[in-house]
């Protein structure tokens, strides 16, 4: 299938979210300290609230066992054995590892309503979660993989099962 410029638009431009991290809502110190901490697209999609294009981000096909944090702060956020291939080129979750850790907001943005999920710990922008998802809880959480950072483990710690 080719790509039109406009189709290349719609993929490429950073999908506005209600909790970007634009500079009127956090002070300049706090965002030179993300931009030295952060690779530029980490930074974008994190505090800027962007998206990857699909099928591009390191974990969208990765297989290992161990846990999956996020990339902004360390914070623990999903289990690998709870990760599954939803066909949408990004990494796909069917639970959260602790539901203390993620904070949903609703997004507005291109003329429908979806829930954006944020790192409890400092904010950043993982991804949405859609009702589409397979059972016990029909979620699939769309994670962007610059979100994210991976911690691997044979054996993922008792603490790493779903807490609700």
């Amino acid at each position: 299938m080719r790509l039109t410029h406009f189709s290349w638009l719609l993929v490429c431009i950073p999908l506005g979210c209600t909790q970007a991290q634009s500079p009127a809502e956090n002070d300049t110190a706090d965002s030179i300290q993300w931009e030295e901490k952060l690779s530029p697209e980490a930074y974008r999609v994190l505090r800027q609230c962007g998206t990857e294009p699909p099928f591009t981000g390191k974990y969208w096909d990765h297989h290992e066992r161990g846990i999956y944090l996020c990339a902004g702060c360390g914070t623990p956020l999903f289990n690998s054995e709870t990760k599954y291939d939803s066909g949408s080129g990004w990494p796909s979750f069917f639970d959260v590892l602790n539901t203390s850790n993620i904070t949903t907001k609703s997004d507005y943005q291109w003329g429908v309503v979806r829930t954006e999920l944020l790192c409890s710990s400092c904010g950043g922008h993982l991804g949405h979660v859609f009702n589409d998802g397979p059972e016990p809880h029909g979620l699939r959480y769309c994670i962007n993989s610059v979100s994210l950072q991976f911690e691997a483990s044979e054996h993922p710690k008792e603490s790493a099962t779903p807490k609700h």
